[in-house]
């Protein structure tokens, strides 16, 4: 599954530079598919983006994950770097959007190597 944010976050950022798919953006910061990834174009809802357009923030307020980046850090390192440095514990696994293994691995996969 992917790892959220809770409100607990004091917004140290200290998780953002950890994140190997830079899923991990500052609250209110827009985001996008390439960034940390080898994304051209992305295929939602049927609709194609360019990879590097800005998207909409998930979160005014605190440091957020975007869940389709997110690996939990599968194929990188052992555990999610995220909730490995979090002084208050708020990287927690988002129950909403689980994922085996195998899944996360293709995930990665898609993310690095088209």
């Amino acid at each position: 599954m992917a790892i959220k944010i809770t409100d607990v976050c004091i917004n140290c950022g200290a998780c953002e530079p950890e994140c190997p798919n830079n899923a991990i953006y500052e609250g209110g910061a827009a985001w996008n598919w390439s960034e940390g990834t080898n994304l051209k174009q992305v295929s939602k809802n049927g609709i194609t983006l360019d990879a590097s357009m800005p998207q909409a923030p998930l979160s005014e307020e605190f440091f957020y994950i975007v869940t389709d980046k997110c690996t939990e850090c599968v194929g990188f390192h052992e555990e999610p770097q995220c909730a490995a440095v979090c002084p208050v514990d708020c990287c927690v696994p988002d129950m909403d959007h689980q994922e085996t293994k195998e899944m996360l691995l293709e995930k990665k996969e898609w993310l690095h190597n088209t």
